[in-house]
């Protein structure tokens, strides 16, 4: 899920002059060569490469990553089979992000657009060049026909991005116009600028049907060709020589290599293994036991083997064990709040992640002002105050904080606190077990995991809960299952995570919206379905000042931390990387999206440095 940007004035770019401002092509039609929200793109028109990228890297060689879980499908847009994030190796966008600006895009298949001063719609210029990798043009139908498909067959998620749009017109075959429900909002128009634009004369032709997962490997127009595919098990991408975008500004110094192959791994531990082997060349390292332990091989003290932290802003959601609110035991808000009492989150980060994570204390965590902090701020109190009595007095009172059943005293309180929160929703101990006082009903529930890896930070919270009479159990399954399971809301409590792309939008309804909380396959896989809460949505989309959207999403941000709807996990604060030493790379690293679009955390702006690996295959 993606790697799930902002709002400001566009500049005009006429052809070799730098932008100097924003300036309109009439009265109130604003003619860009960027996009950029809370400010103006820090690049001018006739920016060369972007700051992190080396124009002059070398290219060549190749690269094996390693990709955890499975995939059965190659199709990005349907709701069935799980396909491989990588996919967007092939695939371009009408714009690209920069790494190092929150929300700006720059031209990549649109190489400019227009929209007016009240925002409500926006046509996109191609590229003339703009290519598939069979050479054929990609057009304004190709954009339309993309786009419709997702709106008629895509994941709810994927839909959700595009709530706003009320309508899509070819003006001619370079041209393309979205149309608005909003007025004076930026957010749509930057969803539709992060469009993957598909080859509509592909997918249409020999009875393929975009709703329906396939194997069959698609045809893309991005860096890369995929040429095989081994369902669950591999991937193998090639550079393309003659690819169409290799020159412009955004596309210079970055692919350099001209292989990309992805082993797939069911086993964590399988995986972790082969990579110290030298199996694979690039690792994202998620394990805090193997951060902290693994490494102490022979090759890392030679050098041959790099760990290194990166600095990096980290945009992300919620993690944690998500309940099932459409089940009867999590309607209650005393019993969810009861339930995050009991998660021995200090006693499981001491013992089994080294220290080396902090406590999530937000939906939208991290080192960024999109989240709540503290009490409530001005803007905070103004935008919560409709709604003061039907939110819980705390949201107002105190600052969010998760409790702690970690050591034997907090266990204690843990347990009284929760036993008294149990009581008063109508729950009591007989006989050693938590039943409903009315039903008899005993409160049992199965923990859904993907992987094994998460299973011995949950046992622990299993035996916590076993102190206060709750059946419970924890359960790995594959990841299709786990996929099937999700979609189909198959599960009482799931270990889950959600993807988060400053400044929210649209994605919110699918997160947590009500017209998304029965949608098989949505995002709100919690089944939050509460007026107030797609209220605060409406606001966060609506407001356009930055300061507001921010306490905006702030105040959303507590009214879903006190109902209690997740038991949060951990997060840290830098990236942990390790690679073998083969690699040449840019003295600068982006602060943001670090390793997009490969997702694993593999930058593109790296190259194959053929000095370092002829010495790493001689073994020095």
């Amino acid at each position: 899920m993606r790697h799930c940007r902002p709002i400001g004035i566009l500049l005009l770019a006429l052809a070799g002059e730098p932008a100097v401002g924003p300036a309109a092509a009439d009265d109130d039609v604003i003619s860009s060569f960027a996009l950029a929200q809370f400010g103006e793109p820090e690049l001018p028109a006739d920016f060369t490469h972007f700051r992190y990228a080396n124009p002059d890297a070398p290219r060549g060689g190749s690269v094996t990553l390693g990709a955890g879980g499975s995939f059965d499908s190659l199709n990005v847009v349907a709701l069935g089979g799980e396909w491989p994030v990588s996919l967007s190796l092939i695939y371009d966008t009408l714009m690209t992000p920069a790494q190092d600006e929150i929300s700006t895009y720059y031209p990549l298949i649109a190489e400019r657009v227009e929209y007016p001063a009240d925002r409500s719609w926006i046509v996109f210029h191609l590229h003339p060049g703009a290519r598939f990798h069979d050479d054929t043009p990609i057009t304004a139908e190709d954009v339309a026909w993309t786009f419709e498909s997702i709106r008629e067959h895509g994941r709810p998620f994927l839909r959700a991005f595009y709530e706003d749009v009320s309508g899509v017109e070819i003006l001619d075959a370079h041209r393309v116009r979205f149309t608005f429900e909003t007025r004076d909002v930026m957010q749509p128009l930057i969803r539709v600028a992060e469009l993957t634009v598909l080859p509509r004369h592909w997918w249409t032709a020999e009875d393929r049907d975009i709703s329906r997962a396939t194997l069959e490997i698609p045809l893309g127009s991005g860096p890369y060709r995929l040429v095989a595919a081994d369902a669950g098990r591999g991937l193998v991408y090639e550079r393309v020589e003659e690819y169409w975008a290799q020159d412009l500004p955004a596309r210079r110094g970055q692919f350099n290599f001209d292989q990309i192959d992805y082993d797939y791994y069911r086993d964590r531990d399988i995986m972790f293994q082969a990579f110290l082997a030298g199996t694979y060349d690039f690792r994202h390292e998620f394990t805090s036991r193997n951060w902290a332990t693994g490494y102490d091989i022979p090759a890392v003290t030679a050098g041959r083997l790099v760990r290194d932290t990166i600095d990096i802003v980290r945009f992300r959601g919620i993690q944690g064990f998500f309940m099932n609110l459409r089940l009867p035991q999590f309607q209650d808000r005393r019993v969810r709040e009861a339930l995050l009492q009991l998660y021995p989150f200090d006693w499981v980060n001491r013992t089994i992640m080294y220290g080396l994570y902090q406590r999530i204390d937000s939906y939208f965590p991290g080192e960024h002002d999109w989240g709540a902090r503290g009490l409530p701020g001005p803007l905070e109190l103004e935008i919560l105050e409709p709604y003061r009595d039907r939110l819980p007095a705390e949201v107002f009172t105190q600052a969010y904080a998760p409790p702690d059943a970690g050591d034997v005293d907090r266990n204690r309180r843990a347990r009284r606190e929760a036993l008294r929160l149990f009581a008063e929703a109508g729950w009591e101990i007989r006989d050693g077990r938590l039943v409903h006082v009315e039903t008899g009903e005993p409160m049992s529930f199965e923990i859904l995991l993907r992987t094994p890896s998460l299973e011995p930070h949950t046992q622990p919270y299993v035996r916590v809960l076993e102190q206060v009479g709750i059946e419970a159990s924890v359960r790995w399954v594959d990841s299709a299952q786990y996929q099937r399971r999700y979609q189909d809301r198959d599960f009482e409590m799931i270990s889950f995570a959600y993807t988060f792309y400053p400044p929210p939008g649209g994605e919110l309804y699918s997160y947590f919206g009500s017209v998304a909380a029965d949608v098989p396959g949505s995002a709100n896989v919690m089944g939050i379905d509460d007026p107030l809460v797609d209220a605060l949505i409406e606001t966060v989309i609506a407001t356009q000042d930055l300061d507001r959207k921010q306490a905006a999403s702030r105040a959303l941000d507590r009214v879903l931390l006190w109902g209690h709807y997740a038991v949060p996990h951990w997060h840290g604060t830098e990236a942990w990387i390790a690679y073998w030493d083969m690699f040449g790379k840019p003295d600068t690293q982006p602060p943001y999206d670090f390793g997009f679009p490969n997702v694993y955390g593999f930058q593109p702006t790296w190259w194959v440095d053929n000095d370092r690996a002829a010495a790493l295959a001689r073994g020095e």
